[in-house]
């Protein structure tokens, strides 16, 4: 067992809005804080490499000139001064984005993604790309271009993934901001193994222009913070209209008040999706939550759906988007390539179009049938895992075990509740809620109608408590 967590620097150890607070009103210095948060990451490096690429020279001049801004009496920007993190899925303009892999470990962007861009315009300065396994194909964080990210917890099981880089930082107190991405879970997955809230939001809120058809995307950028009140605070800097994404077309207001009362809510309770087996103190994390809704007056029903019956068609869109993505360099570069997505690639070469078609009626279904539970709900609330952090050297092929059994597939056994709503777009946002008797996180997840991103923000706020809100 390892922990490494707050850092005892009351600097690293505030949330973003906190130093927000601070910078405006001078009371700490942009380049103190960037000066105390690159000799962070230079310690933490070696031993959790949560970064593929850092780009200090470049951090610190940026917090010279929003220095010199804040002097100047400049009109600042809500994140003005702030360091963040991103994943190295997620283009960003000047700064190499390898996608975790070896076959793009020079790869320079000539922009910005929107979500980047907008967190820049906000003030936030980047300092460095964190860590992903190779093209997010897998919920664990390594890969032959950078190594295994570790779990700050305890580095004898996963930090998650594919997301893995940005949670240990933000998890370690490197950075109090970061932005991943989610095409199944890879947003609360690590999350929820790092004790740390992520939100995967409505399919196109957040835009994201870096799939090649964006028309069947289910792919999202989204935060990871230690507490929701920054996960908000970031997701309001990314969110919004571009013309550019055809799911983002609509510029109206978010639903769901943020000062809605909690006993005029309706929750689904899914302790279990069509899982066989869920661990125990990750079913207690959940329930725990849903007493707690019921003593606020919510009125909480258990609902039955099976969301593992989608896991075929799910691996259909992400094995075959793969393998179209990659099949050109598989026989000449195979050996760039991590063994764990070469098997991808070939589940995926093996994928028909009717296969392809038929996960496209599955999605449909899905979304359907969520939509029918929202007619009578507000909210879903679940676990986010259906076991703790998995083992840090589990092949993520092979078949997982909870509570002594085989229980099957990675995706239908351990994060059944997440990959769904990346299929049907509705947001989903995890947090945390206390620990194992090991002492590792458990994570509790809450899914809206769309736009409900407010809502969530609310409810979560609400149901944080004690030592179980973030770190």
């Amino acid at each position: 067992m390892s922990l490494i967590l707050k850092s005892g620097d009351p600097l690293l150890d505030a949330t973003a809005t906190e130093l927000s607070k601070l910078v405006r009103a001078k009371d700490i210095s942009p380049i103190e804080l960037m000066e105390r948060t690159l000799a962070r990451v230079e310690k933490l490096q070696e031993e959790l490499n949560a970064f593929i690429t850092i780009i200090s020279e470049i951090a610190i001049d940026q917090a010279k000139q929003a220095e010199i801004d804040i002097m100047a009496g400049k009109c600042l920007g809500p994140l003005h001064g702030l360091p963040f993190v991103v994943k190295d899925l997620t283009p960003t303009k000047g700064v190499r984005t390898t996608m975790g892999s070896r076959l793009f470990s020079e790869h320079i962007p000539s922009e910005d993604a929107v979500p980047v861009a907008r967190l820049r315009r906000a003030g936030a300065i980047m300092i460095g790309k964190t860590t992903t396994s190779e093209f997010g194909h897998k919920p664990f964080t390594e890969g032959p271009l950078f190594g295994r990210t570790l779990n700050p917890y305890d580095f004898g099981v996963t930090c998650g993934g594919s997301s893995g880089g940005s949670a240990v930082a933000v998890a370690s107190h490197q950075v109090a901001l970061a932005l991943g991405s989610d095409g199944g879970g890879s947003i609360r997955i690590p999350a929820a193994c790092c004790g740390l809230v992520g939100l995967k939001a409505t399919l196109g809120v957040v835009p994201n222009l870096g799939s090649p058809d964006l028309f069947s995307t289910n792919s999202y950028i989204g935060p990871i913070t230690r507490s929701i009140e920054d996960a908000d605070l970031l997701f309001r800097q990314i969110s919004g209209f571009d013309s550019r994404d055809p799911y983002g077309q609509s510029p109206a207001e978010y639903k769901g008040s943020q000062n809605r009362s909690i006993n005029q809510l309706r929750v689904a309770w899914l302790p279990t999706v069509g899982n066989s087996e869920i661990d125990g103190e990750c079913l207690s994390a959940a329930q725990d939550c849903v007493y707690r809704l019921q003593e606020k007056g919510a009125i909480v029903e258990q609902v039955e759906i099976d969301f593992v019956a989608l896991e075929t068609a799910f691996l259909v869109i992400l094995e075959s988007t793969l393998f179209a993505r990659l099949a050109q360099r598989i026989d000449n570069e195979s050996d760039k390539i991590d063994p764990t997505l070469i098997t991808t690639l070939d589940n995926g070469a093996r994928w028909t179009a009717l296969d392809l078609q038929n996960a496209g009626i599955e999605r449909t279904r899905c979304f359907q049938e969520i939509q029918f539970l929202f007619e009578k709900y507000d909210l879903m609330i679940s676990p986010t895992l259906a076991a703790p952090p998995l083992p840090v050297d589990l092949d993520p092929h092979s078949e997982v075990v909870i509570n002594g059994r085989k229980v099957g597939g990675i995706r239908g056994a351990w994060y059944p509740y997440t990959y769904p709503f990346n299929l049907t777009g509705h947001p989903a946002l995890t947090f945390p809620n206390g620990h194992t008797s090991a002492g590792l996180p458990l994570g509790v997840q809450l899914v809206g109608p769309w736009y409900s991103e407010n809502l969530l923000f609310h409810v979560a706020a609400s149901l944080c408590v004690g030592d179980s809100y973030g770190l």
